[in-house]
């Protein structure tokens, strides 16, 4: 099939961007472009003009509108395609048929370059074009540009942090203002921070989405979203909190992505954090990824995680980018297959509430359980009484997650235990 070749003449006087989508991003998108022409043409030497924008519904005024996708991805004065709508479907037809139509694509939807980037690269090497996701993770922070680009001469070993804001703003509440779940989750609503319908991000699913892209750009490693260990912040409690935090760690849900022996490890959940590390510090709806690797060390970039003005500026960030490196594709390499690690084979030290029957000899019980599954204890607090039952909060020394694991299932078994409150990593 023949494409449209139209990047290949774009010229430093005009180049035309087209948006399909013109909700919050998008409109962000299309604002800043005119707002901020004059710089963006200081800066970069480019002439940006929005035009044709795509919606369902029609704009107040100020743009070239259309209701057909197909009119900008078929237009052969666009250029650049800023795919703002979000969600998987339709989103992936319009992201392929562009770049198929030999367009550049600018997307900061997460989930359709989750599960459908290495149908995207091949595509775009074949068209000769370029994809950028910049803003499909953390907002405004220029994560990915740094993994693709700016840290290929380091040999990268873990990217991991807090990439959901809502997540963020939820646990930073009930640590600063001792707020429980609910209530912290009802306040993030109210100041637009969560969805009406929050569970993508309360149970990890977004932060799974942006793991997936986290190891395509660290690693190039190929990941099927469906396979990463996801865990949501919904069962921790005002004890978790407070008792984490009297034992020297607060309380963040992380996406993760390492590499060890040739082998992935990438998995969302609740982690305990020690004071001093940086990302401990994040608070309210920001972000923070971390990143380690030789020889460059250790770096973090922090920054919003959402919202139109973070998110636009990193979307035309990317427009910027591809018309510069018009000759360069990211995509050249392709994604590798690299073996993923089950999360019973990961190695981690534990964090463990429950609550115990107040009988003698029960802490004794609980190390026998302990010793004969091979986890190391580093440290157990006993919490006052309240009626005849104890919280116990059990730290451990790293152990392998199938050995601890196991002592959660005998610890369940012992009659002197009551119930486990809650168990989580510590990274």
């Amino acid at each position: 099939m023949k494409t449209n070749q139209s990047h290949r003449s774009l010229t430093k006087s005009q180049v035309n961007v087209g948006i399909i989508g013109l909700g919050n991003i998008g409109s962000a998108v299309a604002d800043n472009i005119a707002k901020n022409h004059a710089a963006i043409l200081h800066n970069s030497g480019l002439s940006l003009t929005v035009a044709k924008v795509c919606d369902i519904r029609r704009p107040k005024a100020g743009h070239n509108f259309t209701s057909d996708p197909y009119d900008i991805i078929n237009d052969p004065a666009i250029s650049v395609i800023v795919e703002a709508i979000g969600g998987e479907k339709p989103a992936a037809e319009y992201i392929l048929a562009a770049l198929k139509a030999g367009k550049h694509v600018v997307t900061p939807n997460k989930e359709v370059i989750a599960k459908h980037l290495p149908q995207f690269l091949a595509q775009a090497r074949q068209s000769g074009v370029q994809l950028r996701f910049e803003a499909a993770v953390g907002g405004g922070i220029p994560i990915i540009a740094a993994l693709q680009e700016n840290l290929v001469g380091s040999q990268l070993s873990e990217v991991y942090g807090i990439v959901n804001g809502t997540t963020n703003y939820i646990l930073s509440k009930m640590l600063e203002e001792g707020m429980e779940f609910d209530a912290a989750l009802k306040e993030a609503q109210e100041k637009g921070f969560a969805e009406p319908d929050p569970t993508a991000d309360i149970m990890g699913q977004d932060a799974a989405y942006k793991a997936v892209i986290l190891a395509a750009s660290a690693f190039q490693a190929q990941v099927d979203w469906r396979q990463v260990y996801r865990e949501g912040i919904k069962a921790i409690t005002q004890e978790d909190i407070q008792y984490a935090f009297e034992i020297g760690y607060v309380i963040k849900l992380l996406a993760i992505a390492r590499l060890q022996n040739k082998k992935l490890d990438v998995r969302v959940h609740p982690a305990l954090i020690a004071h001093c590390h940086p990302l401990a510090a994040v608070s309210d709806n920001f972000n923070a990824i971390y990143v380690k690797g030789q020889p460059v060390g250790e770096l973090m970039f922090y920054g919003p995680g959402a919202g139109g003005g973070p998110t636009s500026s990193a979307i035309i960030g990317d427009v910027i980018r591809v018309l510069e490196n018009q000759n360069i594709r990211v995509s050249d390499n392709g994604l590798k297959k690299i073996p993923l690690l089950k999360i019973e084979d990961i190695s981690s030290r534990y964090y463990l509430r429950l609550r115990t029957f107040d009988r003698p000899g029960v802490l004794a019980d609980i190390a026998k359980v302990f010793a004969r599954c091979r986890v190391s204890i580093a440290a157990v607090t006993q919490k006052e009484m309240v009626g005849d039952l104890a919280t116990i909060v059990i730290v451990t020394h790293e152990v392998r997650e199938q050995n601890f694991q196991k002592a959660l299932a005998q610890l369940k078994r012992l009659g002197a235990v009551r119930d486990i409150g809650s168990m989580m990593r510590i990274v």
